[in-house]
């Protein structure tokens, strides 16, 4: 009974939230951002680890209603083909480590005993109709407050105390899949897993069609199963640290496995009226990248440097950096992070929240953990996204980042002559200089902090470098638009 009246209420709430809408998609005038229920989106968040829909105790709508109450419109989610044990990563109280008994994933158990996190085996054969019912709601749930949900469908297993808990582990099911090494587990080299992976993908793709709220991201850090690898950067930049020029990439024999989960998702939408756009995750920091997949549309990155964004500029898509948190916990890490890469030409930014969890989804928790998270910081997140939602954005093109006076550096974007946005960082005086075409413009300061704003009036310009008093702030953003 309840549930049918979870479905009920499921096929209540999907209809409202579709509204004749079509999937979120790349902008027509601007790649690099979204247009999302007709209007041009840029997303950003700070969201919680992953387990919102794959751990039963996690109260999602209190979640989701925070995400909302802040502004802030982006969720990332994984599928249940991996799940972390307790005390991961250092991480006291993560959601993706459920409980005993409160794990739920795309498959059924099984009538057998021996599930290494609690219960029966899974029977990869069978599809668990709680799980999809509880995957839809959330979507939908997050739907009606303006929260898109990456899908993300798989993720490395860093480790062997990785793969213990996987319903795809052999030990796990009672499909009698072969040992398989973990290396080989996430390439097309795995003998039977793969069909039990592509069948996953294909369901959840199925089962999420009509959501106009979701995309899709093959892997979270595919490069994480391979080890680190050094790419070769640009030599120019040698101002950067040791840890900064490495770059950690996927194995080839990997990448080759994305492509085809991609070619899954390509192919079992050609069965549905609407399609969905595709992420994949390459690599930490920074690199240029070569040779994208044309199905994939969101280029994501973790721990990014703003150089990921402008240096993956050209390739006219979305880049995403859709995970931080492992910085400390100071919120002043995070929102300069955020504003860096939104300002290089970024469209998407997630700082991982360790402040949500199973005791409080609203995300007031002081926890252990190797990040930070609060409300102060999502209100500052949205700070910043209603500043870029100030400007005709979809009009505006980067400009490398430049240092003034070797003291602060400035981050802009820009519609020349008629709209520009700035990012101020490190400063230390009561004076800055922008480089404005000549003309009128209506000049802003705003904190980015709290969002107070200051108006410098209209102002009046001759072109060229142009020096303005401002108030102290160490960082701020600065708008200027020509009237």
């Amino acid at each position: 009974m309840k549930l049918t009246l979870n479905l009920i209420t499921l096929l209540f709430s999907v209809a409202l939230v579709a509204q004749n809408y079509n999937p979120i998609s790349l902008h027509p005038e601007n790649p690099h951002y979204f247009l999302f229920r007709g209007k041009p989106t840029i997303l950003i968040s700070s969201a919680e680890h992953y387990g919102a829909v794959v751990n039963l105790d996690f109260n999602y709508i209190k979640y989701l209603d925070e995400l909302k109450s802040n502004g802030l419109n982006y969720t990332r989610i994984f599928s249940g083909a991996y799940i972390e044990a307790s005390g991961a990563f250092g991480i006291t109280k993560n959601t993706l480590a459920p409980a005993n008994g409160k794990f739920i994933c795309p498959w059924k158990r099984s009538n057998k005993q021996g599930y290494k996190n609690g219960g029966n085996k899974f029977n990869l054969d069978k599809w668990n109709k709680q799980y999809f019912v509880r995957l839809k709601n959330f979507v939908s749930e997050a739907g009606s407050r303006g929260v898109v949900v990456e899908m993300t469908f798989f993720s490395s297993l860093y480790s062997e105390d990785g793969w213990k808990n996987s319903p795809l582990n052999g030990v796990n099911n009672v499909n009698k899949i072969d040992s398989i090494a973990r290396k080989s587990i996430q390439t097309l080299d795995n003998g039977r897993l793969l069909k039990y992976q592509e069948a996953m993908v294909r369901k959840i793709v199925a089962e999420l069609k009509d959501f106009d709220n979701v995309f899709y991201e093959i892997q979270n850090e595919p490069w994480a199963d391979f080890g680190i690898k050094v790419l070769d950067l640009d030599r120019k930049e040698e101002g950067l640290s040791p840890w900064q020029k490495i770059v950690e990439a996927a194995n080839p024999a990997s990448l080759a496995w994305q492509k085809y989960m991609v070619s899954v998702i390509v192919k079992e939408e050609t069965k549905q009226k609407e399609k969905h756009l595709v992420a994949q995750n390459f690599t930490n920091y920074q690199y240029k990248l070569q040779d994208v997949n044309p199905d994939v549309s969101i280029l994501n990155f973790h721990y990014a440097l703003p150089e990921a964004a402008a240096k993956n500029y050209g390739l006219n898509k979305v880049i995403g950096f859709d995970e931080s948190g492992f910085s400390g916990n100071k919120d002043e890490t995070y929102r300069k992070q955020a504003w860096r890469f939104i300002m290089a030409g970024g469209g998407l930014f997630n700082s991982l929240d360790y402040s949500f969890t199973t005791d409080s989804p609203e995300g007031t928790e002081v926890q252990k953990a190797p990040g930070g998270g609060s409300r102060a910081l999502r209100q500052q997140l949205k700070v910043l996204k209603d500043f870029m939602e100030s400007f005709d954005f979809v009009k505006l093109k980067p400009i490398a980042p430049l240092k003034s006076n070797d003291k602060h550096t400035v981050y802009q974007l820009a519609e020349a002559g008629k709209q520009y946005a700035f990012y101020f960082e490190d400063v230390d005086q009561n004076k800055v200089s922008l480089h404005l075409p000549s003309g009128h413009y209506i000049i802003d300061i705003i904190s980015v902090e709290d969002g107070a704003t200051t108006s410098l009036g209209r102002k009046e310009h001759t072109g060229g470098e142009f020096q303005l008093d401002i108030p102290v702030m160490k960082s701020f953003a600065l708008r200027a638009v020509a009237h």
